[in-house]
């Protein structure tokens, strides 16, 4: 359970919850050099549009996330979520990585099938870009899972090969600017589609309790169809532990949803729960290196 680790973290935490903003998450302690490197499936470039993100450059982020024992991090843009030339924020994304990133980001293109020429957009991300995958962003970008845009984004990334990340929601609704409003993604249409499309290889991030729940039948039919999520949203004692009692075929990933969250609190859901030394390595890295091993 890395009990020990856990207690020193937490305890670090309580001790930085009132620091400033910016200040609180550099405080404090990095991973033990024993732990199992992490591989972080969600991590974000930039400024949420509502909110300052401490770190204002790449090189900033990678230092922050390497020093807390991450080896890789899947990468993408905030700009995605306002911005209409999509071509133009993964055009930056991508240099940052090269200039800025040292071979630690993966980046992840944004992609919006309600814009003209979005195929040349996923052209560039895959052929030009040479990214993994895309993340989609349906709550910003209006449109749901059942729209047959988002179908066709599916079988053409799908025949790339290419991971398709889909950001069910960006932060909760109780904190949203009231004129910057998303609902959260309904995820069940998805379950039909990757069920026609075994070869799909998707990751619902922030998913949240409405998805990320035992008990859920939805989630345990995904799993099965082998979507994978990852923990960033995922509340509760025993958060992990009690979703993979409910879904046993669900690949659980790492993913803090860096800088809009805390890193610290996605490493702590990782330590407070009750995983087998195999179950703590596949969430780790295992099960996101294995996805990437698919592309």
């Amino acid at each position: 359970m890395h009990r020990r680790r856990f207690l020193g973290t937490a305890a670090a935490l309580a001790a930085v919850g009132t620091a400033p903003r910016g200040t609180a998450a550099t405080a404090l302690p990095p991973a033990e050099s024993a732990s199992p490197s992490l591989i972080d499936t969600n991590v974000w470039l930039g400024h949420w549009p509502t909110r300052r993100a401490p770190f204002d450059s790449a090189a900033a982020l990678r230092t922050h996330l390497q020093t807390r024992g991450v080896s890789s991090a899947w990468i993408s843009h905030f700009d995605a979520a306002l911005h209409t030339d999509i071509g133009a924020v993964n055009a930056r994304l991508a240099a940052a990585c090269v200039q800025e990133g040292g071979g630690f980001f993966l980046p992840f293109g944004a992609l919006n099938p309600t814009l003209p020429d979005w195929e040349e957009d996923l052209r560039r991300c895959h052929e030009l870009h040479r990214m993994p995958g895309i993340r989609l962003l349906p709550g910003y970008h209006g449109y749901t899972l059942d729209d047959p845009r988002f179908a066709r984004v599916l079988e053409q990334a799908t025949a790339r090969r290419l991971v398709i990340q889909i950001a069910l929601t960006m932060e909760d609704e109780r904190s949203q600017n009231p004129v910057f409003v998303a609902a959260p993604t309904v995820a069940a249409p998805l379950a039909p589609l990757v069920e026609k499309n075994p070869q799909a290889r998707v990751m619902v991030l922030n998913a949240t309790s409405r998805l990320l729940a035992a008990a859920n039948p939805l989630l345990r039919r995904l799993a099965k169809a082998g979507v994978q999520a990852e923990i960033a949203t995922l509340e509760g004692a025993a958060g992990i532990a009690n979703v993979l009692a409910g879904a046993p075929d669900l690949s659980l990933c790492f993913g803090s949803h860096t800088p809009y969250f805390y890193f610290e609190a996605a490493r702590l859901k990782l330590e407070e729960s009750p995983l087998t030394p195999a179950q703590f390595t596949a969430i780790a890295s295992g099960h996101a290196a294995a996805l990437l091993a698919r592309v």
